[in-house]
This record gives C-alpha cells, sequence and structure tokens, in this order.
C-alpha cells in the first residue's frame, strides 16, 4: 500500500544561482588577477599552464552560475589570456591554430561546472527534503 505525505515547505529545494552579472564580473576580475600572477611568477610564458589554470577559474565559476553565463565567461577568460599572456602584449589578436582550441575549452571547462553545479545542488537538495511524519 503506498502513503502518501506532504512534503516539508520550509526547505529550499534547490539554491539559486548566482546572477549572470555578478559570474561575468568575477570572471573578469578573477582573470585578470589570475593572468597578471602568472606573469609575475614567470609562468605566463607557458600559456599551457595559464590556460588551465583559467579552466579551473571557469569551472569554479560555473559550480554557481547559470547556462546562460558559460559563453560569457569563457569570452573573458579569453579575452584576459590573449590581451595580457600572448605577445603583442596588451593587444587583442586572433591566432586560427591557438584560439579556437583555447576557447572550446575554456566554454567547455564552464559548462561541465555548471552542470556539476547544478547535479551537486540538486542532490543536496534531494537529500535535504523530509517528509511530515503525519499520515494525510
Amino acid at each position: 500500500m503506498v502513503e502518501w505525505r506532504p512534503i516539508g515547505r520550509s526547505v529550499r529545494q534547490v539554491p539559486e544561482p548566482w546572477a549572470t552579472p555578478l559570474i561575468w564580473t568575477a570572471a573578469y576580475l578573477g582573470a585578470f588577477a589570475l593572468v597578471v600572477l602568472l606573469d609575475v611568477l614567470g609562468f605566463l610564458d607557458r600559456t599551457g599552464l595559464a590556460l588551465l589554470v583559467l579552466m579551473l577559474l571557469a569551472a569554479l565559476l560555473g559550480l554557481r552560475g547559470r547556462f546562460i553565463a558559460a559563453p560569457g565567461t569563457a569570452l573573458l577568460c579569453w579575452t584576459s589570456l590573449n590581451v595580457l599572456g600572448t605577445e603583442p602584449a596588451g593587444e587583442l589578436s586572433w591566432a586560427g591554430h591557438r584560439d579556437p582550441g583555447w576557447m572550446a575549452c575554456l566554454l567547455a571547462a564552464a559548462v561541465v561546472g555548471t552542470v556539476a553545479g547544478r547535479v551537486l545542488h540538486a542532490r543536496a537538495a534531494y537529500h535535504r527534503v523530509t517528509p511530515f511524519d503525519e499520515p494525510v
């Protein structure tokens, strides 16, 4: 026999993602700070390491962001890497053999982070929802 019970309403089931402008602001400032830090430490000549660090930033921001924020996050991270991390420094340029791959990696990291965040939040919400003890 199936017994129906109402689900508690006091628990917010899934946390709200952060606003897209907040994610983009964090992506811009975080990418700028990370690229400058890598430059100060002397690791910026290894653009693969800089790309990996920015992919990690995009994935971490994706954990709290919406899917609509992923392309902008990837674009802002790529812009910081392109302008500050490659020659000629200070100029936005397009290298057809390199930049599409960088943008694809950053976009994939942001989307994977967003998917992981949504799954983790939904799983946590599922475990928080408890039925009332009173039968209906």
